[in-house]
Parts: C-alpha cells; sequence; structure tokens
C-alpha cells in the first residue's frame, strides 16, 4: 500500500496511521480554524515531551523530497468505516494518480475492512463523486466516511476508546507548512460534479432490524450560530424530540418575589387602606399582604423602578422607572390603581432622559400635580397636571447628585429639591418659569437625604453627617435655621413626622431608630438598635397610619422588612439577600430551592417560604443538591462548603483551588461532584455517606474560565460553557478534555444548564427578540424535556419548548429584570419556575400555568 518514490502515479494513497479505535482529535472549529482546547492538550499541537516517530520522519520525506509527491498533487484525509465509527485510519492521497476514483475508493475500503466500498461521504452527508472534488470543494474537509452504497446501514456510533492510542496510531496532523496544499489562483474552480445532499423523506428511510440508515443520520445539518462575532457550529443528536416553533401551552405567571429593595432606594415603603405593605424589587411593584399571606403585583414597568409616591388618597400610586435600550423601555412614570393594579396614565415618554430620579403627589389640590425630576446630566424638574397629560412646566436644575424632591403641603406651587450638597426651593409662577431659592450654599459636602413638614409648614431635613436641620421662615419669606442638632452617628437614612407631633429618624450607619418630640424643641423621647444582620435603616413608616400604637415597619440596607416599635424587640417580615445574588439551586426530587450571594448569606425556602438562613464566612456564588440531603456551595475564594439542608449547619469546608468556583453539579447517583473554575479547570470529587464525604479525584486543566455545567446521564462526561461561549466537553474517567463535539452529540445530559448547544440554539440571535445580539446568561430545561427557560443580559425571561432549535422559535416573554438575569431554575414537578437577579438580588417565584 506504500508509494513508490520513483514513480508518482504508481499508487493512489500512503497509510499514515494503521486501522484502529478513534483517537483524540482536533475541537473548537470557527472560522475554518481549529482552536486549542484548555491547557493546549492535543488540540493540534504536538506533545512536547515525544520524540517524532518512523512515520512523522517519513511523512517528511514524502513532502520535501523532489522525487515524492508533489505538494499540490497529495492531501491528508481521515478515512472511517461507515459501519464502525471505532475503526478508521489517515491516509496520504495522491490526487494526480491515473488510478480510477471508483478502484481507489475500494482500496481505501479494504484498509477499513470493507468489502466493495464504493461511496465516500462528508460528515455533513455531501457525496464525494472525484478527485476534483477533493482538490476544490472539499479542500477544507479532513473526515470522510466510506460505504457500499446508498442504503447504507450505519449502526448507532459506537463511543471511541478511551484508552491512549499507540504511538503509530496517534501521530499527529502534519504542520501546516508540511502539508501539501492546492496554490490559491484567483477564485477556487469549483467542479461540474456538484455534490449532493443526502436528504429523504421519511418513508424512504431503511431501518432493517431496527437499525438506523445513513440517510436518518444524515438528515440535519449542524446548526451554525453567531456569538459576539465568532460562528460556532453545533452538531444534532441521530435521535431528539421534533422541534416544534410554536410558543409553549403554558405560560409564566408571577406568584412572589422575595427581597426588598433598599440597598441604593429611599422612601420606598407604604401602608395601603387595605392593610397591603407596598414597596417595590426590581422592575415589580410588590403589594403584601401579611393576613392573607399573598402578594400582588403590578407589572407594567420594563425596567428598574426608581422612585415612587402614593396620592394623597392613598388609591392610586406614581412610579418612575429608568431607561433602557430600546424605544419600549423609555424613561416614564406611569400612574396605576392599587385595588385593580390598571394603569391609568403614562407620561414622560421622550421627555424623560435616562430615569426618573424622584416623583410626588401635590397636597393641597387633591393631587392633581405630580412632579418628576429626570435623572439626566442636567437633572430637569417637571410639573404636570397628569390627568390632563399637560406638561405645566420645566426647569434645569443642573444639580448632580439631586435624590429627592416634594411639593410643600402649603403650596402646590412651591418644591423643595435636596441631594449631595443640594437643598433648594423652586416657586413656580403663572407663565410656568420657576425662581430659584438655595438655602444650603455652595460647596457643601453634605448630602440631604430626607426632608419632612412640620404642621405649620417649616422644613426638616436630615443629612448624611447625623444632624437635623429645622429651616422656618422670617416675615419677609426668607427661611433661616430654627434648630440643629446631632440625632446619629453619621448618615441619616429617612425622616418621618407622626400624627401627634413626634419625629422618628433612622440611622443608616448606627442602625439606630430614635423618637423626638417636635412640640418640646425636638427632646429626645426613646431610641432602639437593630440587629446588625438586619443593616442600618432606609424608610420607617407606621404600621396603621392615623394610631399613635408606636408599631412600624423598617426597611433596611440589607434589604430586609422588619415589623415592631421602640418598646419591644423587631421581628423580620421580608427576607432578602443584602448584596449579589447569583447562586440559585433545585432539589431534584422536591418543591425545595436554595440560594446564595455575595452577602455570604445561604437560604434554604419551599416557594414562597423562608425555612432557614445562614451566614457562612464566604461569598458563594454556586449551589448544587445532593440527592440525599446536602447541599454544595462553591465561593468566590475557591472553598466548597457542604451545608445539613435539614438545619443548615455547615457539615464540611473544603479548599479546592484559589479562583471562584463559579459552577457545581453532582452526577445522577451522587457519587461524584464537578465543579467548573474560573481558572478554566473541571476539578472532581468522590462523594460518599449521602454526600457528607469527599475525597478530591483529580483535575482537568483548561484555560478558558467555565461558567455553566452539567453531567451525562451516565456520569461518564461533563460538558461546560466558558466565558467565551464555548461548548468544551470532558472525560470524567479518563481525567481528559473530549476534542470533537462530532463524537458527544449523541450524549444524553442530566440537565441542560449550558447555554450553547444545538438543541438550545434557537434561543440565540431570534428573530422575534426586540433586540439584537442577545447575550444568553442562563437557561434551564423542564423534567419533562418539554419547556426551556431562557434569562438574557438585559432581563428578559422566556419560554421556550424544547427542543429550541431554529432561530424562529416563539416564545413567552416577561420583562421585571433591569440587569442580567443571573440563574433560573425549574423545580421539581416543573409546576414552578425560579429565577434570581444578579446585581439586585431580586428572587422571584413564577407559576407555569395553561396558556
Amino acid at each position: 500500500m506504500y508509494i513508490d518514490e520513483d514513480s508518482e502515479e504508481s499508487s493512489p494513497f500512503v497509510m499514515l496511521t494503521s486501522p484502529t479505535k478513534s483517537w483524540p482529535a482536533s475541537y473548537g472549529k470557527k472560522n475554518g480554524m481549529w482552536y486549542a482546547s484548555p491547557g493546549n492538550q492535543g488540540w493540534g499541537s504536538k506533545p512536547a515531551s515525544r520524540k517524532p516517530s518512523i512515520m512523522e520522519a517519513d511523512l517528511g520525506t514524502l513532502s520535501t523530497t523532489s522525487g515524492s509527491i508533489k505538494r499540490s498533487a497529495g492531501r491528508v484525509i481521515r478515512i472511517i468505516n461507515n459501519l464502525d465509527h471505532s475503526v478508521q485510519c489517515r491516509v496520504l492521497l495522491n490526487l494526480r494518480t491515473s488510478q480510477p476514483f471508483e478502484e481507489v475508493l475500494e482500496d481505501l475500503g479494504q484498509v477499513l475492512k470493507i468489502n466493495g466500498a464504493k461511496k465516500m461521504y462528508t460528515g455533513t452527508g455531501q457525496e464525494v463523486r472525484s478527485f476534483s472534488q477533493l482538490r476544490n470543494e472539499f479542500a477544507d474537509v479532513d473526515t470522510f466516511y466510506l460505504a457500499t452504497g446508498t442504503a447504507l446501514i450505519a449502526g448507532s456510533p459506537i463511543r471511541r476508546s478511551r484508552s491512549r492510542p499507540s504511538v503509530v496510531a496517534a501521530a499527529p496532523i502534519l504542520p501546516t507548512d508540511e502539508l501539501p496544499k492546492v496554490p490559491l489562483r484567483g477564485a477556487r474552480p469549483r467542479s461540474k460534479s456538484r455534490p449532493r445532499i443526502l436528504y429523504a423523506p421519511e418513508s424512504e428511510i431503511l431501518r432493517p432490524n431496527g437499525e438506523y440508515t445513513m440517510l436518518d443520520i444524515m438528515k440535519e445539518e449542524p446548526t451554525k450560530v453567531t456569538i459576539r462575532g465568532l460562528r460556532r457550529t453545533f452538531y444534532p443528536p441521530v435521535h431528539h424530540a421534533p422541534a416544534d416553533n410554536s410558543p409553549p401551552d403554558k405560560k409564566l405567571q408571577l406568584q412572589w418575589v422575595h427581597g426588598y429593595r433598599g440597598i441604593d432606594a429611599r422612601r420606598n415603603l407604604w401602608v395601603l387602606p387595605s392593610g397591603e405593605l407596598l414597596y417595590y424589587v426590581a422592575a415589580v411593584a410588590v403589594l403584601f399582604d401579611r393576613d392573607e399571606d399573598a402578594q400582588r403585583h403590578y407589572t407594567g414597568h420594563t425596567e428598574d423602578i426608581m422612585c415612587m409616591d402614593v396620592h394623597p388618597s392613598r388609591e392610586l400610586v406614581a412610579s418612575g422607572q429608568k431607561a433602557g435600550r430600546d424605544r419600549k423601555s423609555q424613561a416614564h412614570v406611569r400612574i396605576w390603581s392599587t385595588e385593580s393594579l390598571q394603569t391609568l396614565y403614562v407620561f414622560g415618554m421622550g421627555e424623560l432622559d435616562s430615569g426618573v430620579t424622584a416623583v410626588a403627589f401635590s397636597q393641597l389640590n387633591g393631587g392633581s400635580y405630580i412632579l418628576a425630576v429626570d435623572s439626566g446630566r442636567e437633572s430637569i424638574l417637571s410639573v404636570w397636571q397628569w390627568q390632563w397629560g399637560h406638561l405645566l412646566g420645566k426647569v434645569a436644575t443642573l444639580q448632580e447628585g439631586l435624590s429627592g424632591a416634594a411639593f410643600h403641603p402649603l403650596d402646590d406651587n412651591l418644591i423643595i429639591t435636596h441631594g449631595r450638597g443640594h437643598l433648594a426651593f423652586w416657586h413656580r409662577r403663572k407663565d410656568g418659569f420657576f425662581e430659584r431659592t438655595d438655602i444650603v450654599k455652595q460647596p457643601s459636602r453634605s448630602h440631604v437625604t430626607s426632608v419632612q413638614f412640620e404642621p405649620d409648614g417649616d422644613v426638616i431635613t436630615a443629612d448624611s453627617d447625623g444632624f437635623i436641620t429645622i429651616y422656618s421662615v422670617d416675615s419677609d419669606g426668607a427661611y433661616f435655621v430654627r434648630t440643629e442638632f446631632e440625632a446619629h452617628n453619621k448618615g441619616i437614612g429617612c425622616l418621618i413626622m407622626l400624627g401627634e407631633g413626634t419625629l422618628l429618624s433612622g440611622g443608616e450607619k448606627d442602625r439606630k431608630i430614635a423618637a423626638w418630640d417636635s412640640l418640646q424643641n425636638y427632646k429626645k423621647i426613646a431610641d432602639t438598635k437593630l440587629p446588625e444582620a438586619a443593616g442600618g435603616v432606609r424608610t420607617i413608616y407606621p404600621q396603621r397610619p392615623g394610631r399613635n400604637d408606636g408599631n412600624i415597619y423598617v426597611g433596611t440596607t440589607r434589604n430586609n422588612i422588619l415589623e415592631g416599635s421602640l418598646q419591644r424587640r423587631f421581628t423580620q417580615v421580608v427576607f432578602g439577600h443584602g448584596r449579589q445574588l447569583w447562586g440559585l439551586a433545585a432539589h431534584p426530587d422536591d418543591e425545595l430551592y436554595a440560594t446564595a450571594g455575595h452577602d455570604k448569606h445561604v437560604a434554604l425556602w419551599r416557594k414562597n417560604k423562608l425555612i432557614w438562613t445562614i451566614q457562612t464566612g464566604y461569598e458563594c456564588v454556586a449551589l448544587a443538591f445532593h440527592p440525599f440531603g446536602t447541599l454544595a456551595a462553591g465561593s468566590t475564594e475557591g472553598h466548597l462548603l457542604v451545608i445539613n439542608c435539614e438545619n443548615g449547619a455547615v457539615m464540611l469546608t473544603l479548599r479546592v483551588c484559589g479562583s471562584p468556583l463559579n459552577c457545581v453539579a453532582y452526577n445522577q447517583v451522587g457519587d461524584m461532584i464537578a465543579m467548573g473554575s474560573q481558572n478554566g479547570s473541571i476539578y472532581l470529587f468522590r462523594v460518599s455517606r449521602d454526600g457528607f464525604s469527599y475525597k478530591k479525584v483529580n483535575k482537568i486543566r483548561g484555560s478558558q474560565p467555565l461558567t455553566h455545567l452539567d453531567w451525562s446521564m451516565d456520569g461518564n462526561f461533563v460538558q461546560t460553557v466558558t466565558i467565551d461561549f464555548d461548548l468544551l466537553f470532558w472525560d470524567a474517567k479518563s481525567l481528559s478534555p473530549e476534542r470533537s463535539p462530532i463524537a458527544m452529540k449523541d450524549v444524553k445530559w442530566l440537565t441542560n444548564n449550558c447555554t450553547v448547544g444545538f438543541l438550545v440554539a434557537g434561543q440565540w440571535s431570534n428573530r422575534y427578540y426586540s433586540t439584537t445580539n442577545t447575550i444568553v446568561a442562563t437557561c434551564s430545561r423542564s423534567a419533562a424535556h418539554d419547556m426551556l427557560a431562557s434569562g438574557d443580559a438585559e432581563g428578559y425571561l422566556r419560554l421556550f419548548r424544547y427542543p429550541c432549535i431554529s432561530p424562529r422559535a416563539e416564545f413567552h416573554e416577561s420583562k421585571v429584570y433591569s440587569g442580567m438575569l443571573a440563574c433560573a431554575r425549574f423545580l421539581c414537578g416543573d409546576h414552578t419556575l425560579i429565577t434570581v437577579g444578579g446585581t439586585d438580588a431580586s428572587l422571584m417565584v413564577w407559576d407555569i400555568v395553561e396558556e
């Protein structure tokens, strides 16, 4: 079979390797080039420690000696037996041989132990009929399949051997400067014999003895998806459910919202006449009835709510949102009913720039006027007669750091604005122009955080230095400082004046709540201190407005809501994670789920009930449930924490590496755990004693940070997604990267949390998205394999049918997050979906209901 060096046409090919089981091949082809794998382990690069084999030396001689095959006359290809994919060989073809193409195929078939080989196909099912096609159309194709005819029986592809091949069998592909290439001379000529794609009607596909034919294997082409400018190819499995591009029969309905936005917002907690608490989280206004243990939600906003105010009638609410990236998400103000949750008026579209810093109703005329402050560079203050949508006037305050505004309770044409180094009065004239009076003279370092009013109209302010100041007006109409005193250590979060003349103040830093008697020159009545875990005071509101029972609600800087009084202890009403929330895991056999965030808290939930919460010493970003009752958490410092789900006790803390563990998962039986790290490596531990004992097995080195991870059903493989959205495969048995995506296309996966792949490709570049270049941040497949939940970097939550293959796949969509939707998971039974928003620390529970 070897070529005679004295004659160029004596033999059509040289067998470079003997027929053998398959060996690792290159992986990661993008834009026609093969990219290296993590750690450069066999991704087209030669092993550094292995000496060149005799075959490699011979190949160098063949490609350079004058008497051997010329560069334009030959090429190296891989041929595979279609009946047994484990039998394959690499050969050097002499494309200038005088031997007919059909005879060459028969000779190649004998090498692969095929009698009467007559057909050659590419991996996509295109037939090769001549040497001309090998030189032209298929010049970039390296692998070909040999078969005996058109109705070819190809049993299910046999998994390739994981054993290390011999030196001869593992001879690497020739370097670029040694491979014979066709010189480019202008445009590449096309052969007259065009390749035929092997598609066939279902009725023509033969399945003798229950086996599938080559036509069945090739009836789908690989899917190509462009992500961040790079094109990725995903190969279809032989068997998968038929794709349905129609929207699913079920839709998402918001059932519960956990948390409260206190980390960066003030004046955002009220009590309605119905007794419901009103507050907002992300783009959702929450109405929480404690007596009925139920929530209602206003979801008219498409971006984060930045401010809110309640109408004097306490039946209407005005809420302003920030601006998004498309026209549907412009900054505006919505006025809606607390009873019906219907939107009554919308104004500010096109008038407000980047968001709404403050919104407030007038008091004297029954709330006919409303003000809005734009968060743009000029901080424009505008006044509207909202029932008619009339703009009464606007003025550029030109004030950076403006944080609030309010109407004076005794004059609807007098407005007070406050912020960083700023306190000013604005008098609106009949012609719509404003006259400005600065109360705090520039420059001033203090930040006026809150404004309240005495019954006679005097203004009370609180600042970031812990001082409370009362301003009165003299006979000439000028304001002067009547009283000033230090109320708290450092910043004051809020002020609220109660009906009997008692002023309550809350400290952001000292966590104290103090009561002051305004009728006795603000003499302190009493004070109390919140527990450290609750955080500082962000806002205060009486539990029963109009009653002097002393019971209050307190919103804190760590996104909690407490209830109590200055005479008794405060108890938690609403728990929320205090910082970024990234970790989420759903129990495989129960409707339990766990969350973890940068606030070092790990919490266990059952739908809308908090079971327990613990504070660990680490910021956790990844979670996974063991099948038998433990919870694993991966930290940003590379620690693995094992937690008992019964009581929340941390049973074990292991130092895995020095990089964040971004993804953690157990295999199906729970005897192995895989952890994907920011350093690109996979760490494997053997698990025993129902998830309480761990022993390190090894790690598989990689180079790109990993973000998502799935185990195969049999526990032999792991697939991961990198930060650049490359899909990588890992062999958990041989502890090596899997470099051939074609060999892995028929592997069944326990979960589908990886955001890229053939069966989830339809969630990328979907034609029905409102924005282009959408980046999918998370996805989750239902246990019944019929739905796919997808969340993107813009805060959109979508529900597809599964599999989701085509960019024409339709979906149901909700927009309740402004930033990235960090994670989404189906609960056991597929009746509930849980989502978390990363930076806004919001946790939402969705019911999956019939359309």
